[in-house]
């Protein structure tokens, strides 16, 4: 299983960034995919998740700032992220569930991350 993540960088507040994630290694249209991010000297956090037919599971945090979307044909996963906040800076990283039901904290494999900031 190969998960390579993509998209980071500086933005400013209130700019937008798009992350994509290109899976390898397994049944892509099998799974549940999440992001999950974790900021310097904090705790992981789930961001998102979209099963395999498109339902789509938001953190309060982001909800209605950020989209969740994935193409099963071309095996990537997507988080398009608006309205950024200082507080959204940090490593972002795409999570492969072990199956296609949505369960927090329930996966088996991460990427490497990719590092976002939100920053004038």
């Amino acid at each position: 299983v190969q998960l390579v993540e993509s998209g980071g960088g500086l933005v400013q507040p209130g700019g937008s960034l798009r992350l994509s994630c290109a899976a390898s290694g397994f049944t892509f249209s099998n799974y549940i995919m999440s992001w999950y991010r974790q900021a310097p000297g904090k705790e992981r956090e789930w961001v998102a998740a979209i099963r395999s037919g498109g339902s789509t599971y938001y953190a309060d945090s982001v909800k209605g700032r950020f989209t969740i979307s994935r193409d099963n044909a071309k095996n990537t996963l997507s988080l398009q992220m608006t309205s950024l906040k200082p507080e959204d800076t940090a490593v972002y990283y795409c999570v492969k569930g072990r199956d296609n039901y949505f369960r927090r904290n329930d996966y088996d494999y991460w990427g490497q991350g990719t590092q976002v900031t939100v920053s004038s």
